[in-house]
């Protein structure tokens, strides 16, 4: 990646502008580069996802220098950013989060963190995805409510652990994916590179509520279950209290599985 001075280092998230993750991404990429800009939703997108909004307008508002927030999703600020707003020499590098829970296992189907790491990436950009996880224990809780989270943890290990990415190749059409564990800083282990982890099903769950206006509703619940003990898994090295280092891919297909369909389709045909 060569020398992290000389980066044009992009932020973005799902927690919003003024979130407290990303004003510690925004310190730690200062301590990186001198030319930082800040492209983030004007409020809380979690859960968004890879989303797109085709039939609504979006609207840019400068907050700062080289600071803006969106009203739109966080890929959505990806592109505005990369296509717009930034047009004299494209980011080298964009950073998403400092998320505000983790992002582990199929957390990373739903997140928006994750999803404008994502899109840098499909754009050509390097991109690390980084959140914290909340501390041990807290396995289910309303999407929004208030928990205990170790803000300490992404303060103390994120420079260290972004120099270390940031001194090796990267491979073309992949990006990473970060988790900080939800311990003190002083209880942390280290880093670790880890393998996708899976949960049982059923982590995300809907709930009957009842609205301030006394009518029924439901809300999504996160009910999270033990999951993968791989020893290489982001889960097994949060449990442990490492950082967990994820290498993702652009390319969604299932090579195995592929390679096991071709060989059904050995001496057959589509056609009718």
């Amino acid at each position: 990646m060569g020398d992290s001075a000389k980066h044009r280092i992009l932020l973005v998230n799902d927690d919003g502008i003024d979130a407290p993750g990303m004003q510690i991404l925004e310190r730690l990429a200062r301590e990186l580069s001198d030319d930082v800009w800040v492209v983030a939703p004007d409020e809380n997108r979690s859960g968004a996802s890879h989303s797109i909004s085709f039939k609504s307008y979006m609207r840019v508002k400068e907050v700062g220098h080289q600071r803006y927030a969106v009203s739109g999703t966080p890929i959505e600020c990806a592109l505005l950013a990369i296509h717009e707003l930034i047009t004299d020499r494209k980011p080298t590098l964009c950073l998403s989060g400092i998320n505000r829970g983790p992002n582990l296992a199929e957390d990373s189907s739903y997140s928006g963190t994750i999803a404008g790491a994502r899109e840098a990436a499909q754009l050509g950009i390097p991109a690390i995805a980084l959140s914290q996880v909340f501390a041990h224990g807290e396995n289910r809780f309303t999407v929004g409510q208030e928990k205990k989270i170790h803000w300490e943890t992404s303060e103390r290990w994120g420079l260290p652990v972004l120099k270390r990415l940031l001194d090796i190749e990267w491979q073309p059409n992949a990006f990473l994916n970060v988790n900080f564990p939800g311990v003190p800083p002083e209880q942390v282990r280290g880093m670790k590179l880890t393998t996708h982890g899976q949960r049982p099903p059923g982590c995300y769950v809907p709930e009957a509520r009842v609205d301030e206006e006394g009518e029924s509703c439901y809300q999504v619940l996160l009910a999270y279950r033990d999951g993968d003990k791989h020893p290489e898994s982001d889960l097994q090295a949060i449990h442990d209290n490492y950082v967990s280092v994820t290498p993702m891919q652009l390319d969604l297909t299932h090579h195995p599985f592929r390679e096991a369909l071709l060989e059904s389709f050995l001496g057959n045909t589509f056609s009718r």
